[in-house]
Order: C-alpha cells, then structure tokens, then sequence
C-alpha cells in the first residue's frame, strides 16, 4: 500500500466561501442536498491508518436504497443543520474523532448522522442501540461457538469431516467491527444513546477509538493455518479478514448519542468532539415543520406556541417529534365536530417528564 500523500496547493482559509456560500472548508454543510464528488481532507498524521484494501473486496459505501427507504432516511433529506451544528461536524471528520452529540429528546441527535452519510454519499448508516446490558464485544462481532460445534457433531455423525467446517460462516462483525473495515472513503456509524451503556462500556472503547483496530481471538488463533477469513458484516455483506485483525483505512465518521443523563470519563472526552444540540428556536421549528410537513396552519402555530412556552419555562419537556405528530394529525384527522379532539392533542403533546 503507497504512503499517503500530503495535501497538495493551499489549505481554504476559514473566511473563505464556495461557490454555495458556505464556508469552503465545509464537507457536510446541513442542507440536504446530496454531493457526490467530495474527496476526504488529508487526516491528520495521528489519526492515518494502513488498513489493506484488497480490490475487489469490500466496495467502498455509494448511494442504495437503503439511505432512502428508512424512516429516519427520509426525514435525513429533509434534516436542516445549523450552522454550528455543522461546523463541530466537519470539525470533526477533519480530524478523524468521534462526535458525541448530547441534546433532549427529538432534537435530532440521530437523524443528524443519517443527514450525514446522505449528503456525504456514504451509504447506509450502520447502527448501534446500547443497552445496559451491551459490550464492546457485540459491537465488534459476534461468534457462534455453539453453532459451529453443533454443525460439527451433526457433519461427524452423518459421516463427513467436521473439522472441515469453515469458522468464518459463523462469525460476524458487529456495527463497530464493520465500520473499521479498510476503506478508502469512511462509513457513518452511529452508536445510539450511549448514556445507557454500563459505565465500563466508554473506557472499553478507548484503544478501538485511539487505534483504529482489533482482533477477533478465534480467528487469530487459527492464523498459523488459515491467513485469510471470510466473514460476514453488520449489514448483510462480507469481508476478507486476514490473519485474525481488521485495522481501518478511513476512520468511520462516528457519531456517539446522548440525552445528557450522565458523565462520561475525561478519557473518553478527550477523544471525542463534543457537540450540544439546542432546542430548537420558534423559527427553526417552523422551518423543520414546513420541511417535513408542509406550510403551517393557525392550529398548528398554536402547537408551535405550545413547545416553544414548554421551552421558556413551564417546566415541561416536549420533543420535536411529539410536534410533528401532534402537527400532522391535527392537519389530517378530519377531526371537526369532534368536541372532545382535544384530549386527542394533550395526550400526544403529553410532556415526558409528566
């Protein structure tokens, strides 16, 4: 594999617009429009990484129909970044780390990454939901011990070679694992409220996070046999493994989840951008509303009003996404004449923390 090459010709200066009027040094810039010729900034020489692509392998992520069939997908195209939103976001793929998007719930933290891998024309977003109960294992692979050794004594009881059986049919690579394949343009992960992870999980992801890398033991152990494995990936593909380890080209771009419901150890911050997401201004509402819904009725700015007081100070807690529900059936209920539709409201427009 050559060396990388330094950025050739001056850097845009950060006063600097294109020929849009963003920014010139702004890859992803919140807008929803799809571009398909971007070329990735050089990464810094700390975060470069001599994963082998093998032609031939595992294709680089393009546009399919998964970035536009799910729910999430969809309203990705309509997603309307900020402007600081999308400065911590290209602050971020410039220097190769994670961004941990912390903000209440509905403000957007996980639609923003499939608006990124969208514009970005990186395919479809790979996903992570922690739970309490998850481990850096599971995002990493999965192997079906079991499996294998019930396939082995069924093959030795039929009479064939059990010890024949091929390891990588059962081993898996999880989200993470597959966001690290070498590639020469990075995929979009996201990992999905990490907040509810066991406290250990973030410094577990430390030397993945640092090193770009990992080993998956059963197949190293088989190394001195067997130099390359064919595996199976998160999202329903294959993968070449060889000698046990996966080690990235491009770093993923990354995107960590939070509701903000606890902290996290400066380890792990220090190796994370850091992005709040406000709620949203009366007038970003509307924007958002219009975007997904259409041009807003006087019953629906009364709902606009009702978030926005929440907001100020009522002290309850209402998402975005509660509006845009409430917004959408009181614009095609075809409720008039019903006196009682107003409960119908209250109970969508519930607050959470009531």
């Amino acid at each position: 594999m050559p060396p990388r090459q330094r950025a050739s010709g001056r850097r845009p200066a950060h006063d600097q617009q294109d020929e849009s009027g963003y920014p010139a040094w702004w890859l992803y810039r919140g807008d929803g429009h799809r571009r398909t010729d971007l070329r990735m900034p050089v990464a810094p020489p700390w975060r470069q990484f001599e994963g082998e692509i093998v032609e031939g392998d595992v294709a680089d992520p393009a546009h399919d129909a998964e970035t536009t069939t799910t729910g999430k997908a969809r309203m990705a195209i309509k997603y309307r970044a900020g402007p600081d939103e999308a400065r911590l976001v290209n602050a971020a793929i410039y220097l190769r780390r994670p961004l941990l998007v912390t903000g209440l719930p509905g403000t957007g933290k996980s639609t923003l990454a499939y608006s990124i891998a969208h514009e970005l024309d990186l395919g479809g977003v790979l996903t992570w939901p922690v739970t309490s109960r998850s481990n850096l294992s599971e995002g990493l692979f999965q192997y079906d011990a079991l499996g294998r050794l019930h396939d082995a004594n069924l093959a030795a009881t039929l009479g064939g070679n059990g010890s024949a059986l091929d390891i990588g049919h059962y081993v898996t690579l999880g989200p993470l694992g597959t966001a690290l394949l070498p590639r020469t343009r990075p995929r979009v992960l996201l990992i999905d409220e990490i907040d509810k992870a066991d406290v250990d999980l973030p410094n577990d992801l430390l030397s993945v996070l640092e090193d770009g890398r990992f080993v998956i033991p059963p197949l190293r152990r088989l190394s001195a046999k067997t130099e390359q494995f064919t595996i199976g990936t998160d999202d329903g593909g294959s993968a070449k493994v060889y000698r046990g380890q996966v080690t990235c080209r491009e770093f993923p771009i990354v995107i960590f989840t939070s509701n903000g419901e606890r902290d996290f150890p400066p380890a792990f911050l220090r190796r994370c951008v850091r992005l709040d997401i406000a709620p949203p201004s009366k007038q970003k509402l509307r924007d958002i509303v219009t975007a997904q819904l259409g041009p807003l009725s006087a019953d629906s700015e009364k709902i606009v009003d009702r978030f926005c007081t929440a907001l100020k100070g009522s002290g309850d807690l209402l998402s975005v996404d509660q509006v845009l529900n409430a917004i959408l059936i009181e614009e095609s209920a075809g409720h008039h004449g019903d006196e009682g539709w107003a409960s119908v409201i209250n109970a969508v427009l519930r607050p959470l923390n009531k």
